[in-house]
């Protein structure tokens, strides 16, 4: 009987995910890809393969599950299996200058950025972008890894050439114009099944790590017992009836790429144009912002993955 196959490598950001799955009485598998084999010679199982690897594995001494994912992944399409997010989402999960290059030929605005390797030539580039303020990234992230802001580039070599330098994995930092927001906020536009779900208003007044999920904001907080005051202004908040025009690009850019589950962050400036800075195909969904709001982004995530689980065992069905 084919299954729901869920590829990570993270156990607490699939909990929310199985937690639907089994609600809605479906039959699933974990595929934790920290290590493993693959057999390329035999056939994968008959099932839905959903890939939420994710780009900051590494903090979690799984360094190679990115490009472990991308065998099972190349297999997987070998044989034609249906497959949520995959090589092409997992390549853009791992690069943000392949983010951007894919945002751009949409027609998407990215802020002005420069990619360099080696100390010198962050220098470099942050010569050639000249602008007053900038950031460093690294160009593999994920929870705001590697970003810092500058005002100056006696602050950046003093950064650079410091015991405080934070060595991208993949060896690439990427130098970005500073988008300076009129108030300390980004959106994330969240995307299942290849639509629209809701946007989140998230607070950057504490910093650049801005991942939603649970074990995020703990990490954050330093303190299980510590919750957010919601009375005082949540970090997370879903925004009701919200629109844009970039929601039909984002839509277009998400299809162009192969991509059915994303979340798409951007901000914008006192001028009012919004600049996208990132794609994330390893979307997660904060639970108190959704209680909030009474929507929920991984059961609907689930009955996505239901409604493909069906439309594969009804092809079977009528082929067999």
């Amino acid at each position: 009987m084919p299954k729901i196959y869920v590829i990570h490598e993270n156990d607490e950001w699939t909990e929310h995910l199985t937690k639907h799955l089994k609600e809605l009485e479906l039959p699933f598998e974990l595929w934790h890809l920290k290590e493993g084999i693959i057999d390329l010679n035999s056939e994968p199982p008959a099932g839905v393969f959903y890939n939420r690897m994710s780009a900051s594995s590494h903090t979690r001494d799984h360094r190679y599950a990115p490009e472990f994912a991308e065998a099972v992944l190349a297999w997987l399409e070998r044989h034609d299996r249906k497959v949520i997010n995959g090589s092409r989402a997992l390549r853009l999960e791992v690069s943000k200058v392949n983010q951007y290059m894919a945002l751009n030929q949409s027609g998407i605005t990215t802020p002005k950025t420069l990619s360099s390797v080696g100390k010198e030539h962050i220098i470099e580039a942050a010569e050639r972008l000249n602008e007053p303020s900038f950031i460093t990234k690294h160009n593999r992230a994920g929870k705001g890894q590697g970003v810092q802001l500058f005002h100056s580039m006696e602050a950046l070599r003093e950064y650079v050439y410091g015991d405080r330098f934070d060595e991208p994995v993949d060896g690439i930092t990427l130098i970005q114009q500073y988008i300076e927001a009129p108030e300390p906020y980004i959106v994330r536009h969240e995307f299942i099944g290849g639509r629209f779900a809701y946007a989140v208003k998230v607070d950057t007044s504490e910093g650049f790590e801005l991942c939603p999920a649970d074990a995020c904001s703990i990490e954050d907080l330093n303190c299980p017992a510590e919750q957010p005051d919601i009375a005082k202004g949540a970090k997370f908040q879903i925004l009701d009836g919200y629109y844009h025009p970039l929601l039909k690009k984002y839509e277009e850019f998400i299809q162009a790429n192969d991509i059915q589950v994303a979340g798409i962050e951007a901000i914008q400036d006192k001028n009012g144009e919004l600049y996208t800075y990132d794609v994330n195909t390893n979307t997660n969904y904060n639970s108190e912002a959704e209680a909030v709001a009474g929507v929920y982004g991984m059961l609907e995530l689930a009955r996505f993955l239901e409604a493909e689980l069906n439309r594969l065992c009804e092809k079977q069905t009528n082929a067999g």
